[in-house]
């Protein structure tokens, strides 16, 4: 199956390639020509970067005018779904992290909010969800990663936030390290390739339908493709939380 682009992809590329000329991959190294240019002398910036910069660029236009059109009196639709959006955000902070969790939810809100978004993509055929790219949900996994560590260790210290992986037993100790070494790099996996998997899935599903039938057919998947986006980014926000919460809780004696 011919792999589908957005409608940005070749003017965006067809731009670069009459500035800077062809992708330098036979300059490079197999690994690296894979790495930097992943679509070969195709193109510069693989689809997923270009939707993620187009995402990026949204939110910096729509949230500064929200933020301008703010109302305590009389809020409008789109200020009050906003509202209902934090304070659900706010409230699984609290209930999952404990005391405190509000803190955290600028980086879930985040993610919960950029996941759903991209994933949104999928549903229009002139764009594509950065989310079905497993560059993408890696690096947002690697970002969850980091950030829950570090707060690990802002929290307990590194020492001593490396201890709790050395489990209640001296004896043990050293296994039980390595295995929980193994399962916390794990969670980078589990993360990005749940969310990948879903939205690459599901997109092309619809995909395949709405060329066979394009009318009628493909409406109860782009309806199923609603209900996705936004469990994939709360069960995104949701983890990313659950392991914030493992990573600075305190032990009990």
């Amino acid at each position: 199956m011919e792999e589908h682009h957005s409608i940005l992809y070749g003017p965006v590329n067809g731009l670069l390639k009459r500035l800077l000329g062809e992708p330098p991959v036979e300059k490079l190294s197999a690994a690296q020509a894979a790495f930097f240019f992943p679509d070969g002398k195709e193109a510069w910036i693989p689809d997923a970067a270009i939707m993620t910069l187009l995402l990026l660029l949204i939110f910096a236009v729509f949230f500064p005018l929200l933020a301008r059109r703010y109302d305590r009196e009389k809020p409008s639709k789109l200020q009050s779904f906003f509202e209902m959006l934090v304070s659900g955000l706010r409230s699984m902070c609290q209930d999952v992290i404990g005391h405190g969790g509000e803190k955290y939810v600028p980086i879930i809100g985040t993610f919960a909010i950029f996941i759903g978004v991209a994933n949104l993509f999928g549903l229009f055929f002139f764009l594509q969800p950065p989310t079905g790219s497993l560059s993408t949900t890696v690096a947002l996994a690697v970002i969850s990663f980091i950030y829950f560590n570090w707060k690990g260790i802002q929290e307990h210290g590194l020492l001593a936030y490396l201890k709790h992986f050395t489990g209640p037993l001296l004896l043990i100790a050293p296994l039980f390290f390595v295995i929980e070494i193994i399962g916390t790099f794990a969670r980078i996996l589990s993360l990005s390739l749940r969310l990948f998997m879903n939205i690459y899935g599901e997109h092309t599903t619809t995909g395949v339908f709405a060329s066979l039938v394009p009318i009628g057919v493909p409406w109860p998947m782009m309806a199923l493709g609603l209900f996705t986006a936004a469990l994939q980014a709360y069960v995104f926000a949701l983890l990313s939380a659950v392991y914030v919460a493992g990573a600075t809780a305190h032990e009990e004696h």
